[in-house]
């Protein structure tokens, strides 16, 4: 299969304008005709659903939470990129993209992400309009703060909740077309399988996750908005319900899957703390902005933070990085701690942390100011660890947080099978191999608000005059027969072992092997581990309760058998690009000082790989990346 981005013609700057101007239209009389399943509520799900409704389509949106605002999204807390340029600090839409190119170590489409700048001021006039709670200055005036990976201020924060604030908004819309009967709200509802019906997304299999029942839904077509799939490592800042199955039941279905190994850590979390966490904590990039991070020069030192002078602290990321500081994108940063944990100079009593200092902050600003930056996120610490960052600083370590792999999409943000759509952290499209911080909320409500109601358009005007689908057409049955079945075979197997142990297992090995450094020799060991481990997984899980009720234990094992298979694929994906960029860090390929280094020449694409089923290894296809605007260039933020 030849890959299509679709990506216009003409000047970059242009792209999208033109290209929006000249998309096909559904008339407001065939709107009503039509019906799209969105699948997840979270911001790009919840804006998709509210925005399609409100331009006449009949929506069916689906999440597994008990309602809409228990989406992942509403745990984001440092803020939202936009090109507004209010501190008249030389920022703009061009600058935005360059960042963004920039700190993906030149991985991602100009063409998507130009498109991403360029409507992200909408984002927050929209948002404003909504009601969303901004900080502002006195005046009156928005308030924004620098980020990582920039050298301006345009990132906006209501607080350290801006995720929360957000979704709230997109909730407040979706809720008033569900209100006007022009969205149908599914809770509770978990996707299991996609239906085809002459190769095109024409319907999904749900389970209902409070009775069991086994149903089925038709639509013209389908959105995926399911997030992204962190939680393979078993421990990680996603909430705990955060899967992968959506997009892999898709990606068997004939959907590709692009850069799998492609997942960021976030250098800004609380510690592990013991063997029986199930989860970790994020704390905000945002408080990198006031925050300086430094550990003692002074090897397995065991002082108190408090007892370590001045002139024996090494804030780090300052010494290596002077033009940028703390504020380093997350890939630099999270390698930088590691390399100081390991190398002996780590804090705590596990040397797995760093310091993350406020005093000087407090010093100059005053306490209270700080407070009303970050008081939340102080307070949020203080209550995990029972430690006052007031009064000591934050001890803080590198965690997976966000995965820049995903479903490939075109221009329209249509996967490879016709009528299905992918959008937010679901596709791989906007940041590279590296997300900069504050963009995963942008891009969510980029694709909802502002481009999947245009291009979905150029799919859609196809289907007016075809015939209406039914559940009762026959792949319906066919696929609700094989869902039926794969949930006997778990509830029937005699084995032994929890799926919670298998899933620790499967973390193990992924975080071993494929997290913030890669090299060949364990990657090998990787695919020939996972491999043991799906066998172990379909001879030994041990599945309670029935298939007719609630059974959090048979919600879990799926995710976790796909958990498994996608593993697999990240460990090849890994082993394939022989080179080191952004968060993909292969030890072979590092620079002289420990930097990551590409390899333009061989690997300037888009992995996508075709899934060729359970029996057959995965088939590679290249996207080849074209660079018109830019020069990709060794990243320095020295």
């Amino acid at each position: 299969m030849k890959l299509d981005a679709k990506i216009p013609s003409g000047d970059l700057s242009n792209k999208w304008v033109n290209y929006r101007s000249s998309l096909p239209l559904v008339s407001p009389a065939n709107k009503q005709k039509q019906d799209v399943i969105i699948v997840g509520t979270g911001l790009a799900g919840a804006s998709a659903a509210a925005s399609m409704a409100e331009m006449g389509y009949n929506v069916k949106a689906f999440c597994f939470q008990d309602s809409p605002r228990r989406a992942h999204s509403i745990a984001a807390q440092g803020g939202i990129n936009a090109a507004k340029n209010y501190q008249n600090d030389g920022d703009s839409i061009y600058r935005l993209f360059y960042d963004t190119i920039k700190g993906g170590d030149y991985r991602s489409r100009e063409a998507n992400v130009y498109r991403l700048a360029e409507v992200s001021g909408n984002i927050i006039d929209q948002c404003v309009a909504q009601g969303v709670p901004f900080a502002r200055e006195y005046g009156g005036t928005l308030d924004n703060r620098s980020f990582g990976g920039v050298q301006v201020s345009r990132t906006f924060y209501a607080r350290g909740q801006t995720g929360q604030q957000l979704l709230l908004g997109a909730y407040s819309a979706l809720s008033r077309q569900i209100n006007l009967g022009k969205v149908e709200m599914y809770t509770k509802h978990e996707m299991v399988d996609l239906v085809l019906i002459d190769g095109h997304a024409k319907g999904i299999i749900a389970r209902n996750l409070i009775n069991g029942n086994i149903e089925k839904y038709a639509a013209n077509a389908v959105v995926l908005a399911t997030g992204g799939y962190g939680n393979v490592y078993y421990l990680s800042t996603n909430a705990m319900g955060s899967n992968v199955t959506a997009s892999w039941k898709a990606h068997k279905k004939g959907a590709m899957f692009s850069n799998p190994c492609f997942t960021q850590i976030h250098p800004t979390c609380i510690p592990v703390s013991g063997e029986y966490q199930s989860k970790l904590t994020l704390m905000s990039e945002s408080l990198r902005n006031d925050g300086r991070i430094w550990v003692s020069s002074i090897k397995g030192d065991t002082r108190l933070p408090s007892e370590i002078p001045e002139n024996e602290r090494d804030y780090y990321l300052e010494r290596r990085y002077p033009a940028f500081g703390n504020l380093v994108p997350r890939d630099i940063a999270s390698r930088a701690a590691k390399e100081r944990c390991d190398a002996g100079y780590g804090a705590g009593e596990t040397g797995q942390s760093v310091y993350l200092d406020f005093e000087d902050a407090i010093n100059t600003m005053g306490k209270d100011t700080v407070a009303a930056r970050y008081g939340n996120l102080f307070d949020m610490y203080a209550k995990i660890t029972d430690e006052n960052p007031y009064q000591s600083p934050m001890r803080i370590y590198p965690a997976v947080h966000y995965t820049m792999g995903g479903l490939w999409v075109d221009y329209n943000l249509m996967t490879t099978i016709p009528g299905l759509f992918a959008i937010g952290e679901c596709n791989f499209s906007d940041h590279g191999a590296n997300r900069l911080g504050a963009s995963a909320l942008m891009q969510g409500l980029a694709d909802g608000y502002f481009v999947l109601p245009y291009t979905i358009g150029t799919y859609l005007s196809n289907e007016i005059n075809k015939d209406k689908i039914t559940e009762n057409d026959s792949a319906f049955n066919e696929s609700e027969k094989e869902v039926s079945d794969k949930i006997d075979s778990y509830l029937t197997n005699n084995g032994k072992r929890t799926v919670e142990s298998l899933h620790k297992d499967l973390g193990q090995i992924i975080w071993n092997h494929c997290g913030m450094s890669r090299n060949e020799k364990g990657l090998k060991k990787a695919l020939v581990d996972i491999k043991e481990l799906k066998k172990n997984f379909w001879s030994d899980v041990k599945v309670p309760g029935k298939k007719d009720s609630l059974n959090a234990e048979l919600e879990k094992a799926d995710r976790v058998a796909d958990f498994i298979e996608l593993g697999d694929l990240m460990i090849r994906d890994a082993l394939d690009r022989n080179e080191s960029c952004g968060a993909h860090f292969r030890e072979e390929y590092q620079t002289s000082d420990g930097e990551a280094m590409r390899d333009d020449k061989n690997f300037n694409y888009v992995s996508t790989w075709e899934n060729k089923g359970d029996k057959k290894d995965p088939v590679l296809h290249k996207e080849d990346l074209l660079f018109d605007t830019v020069t990709p260039t060794q990243r320095s933020y020295k």
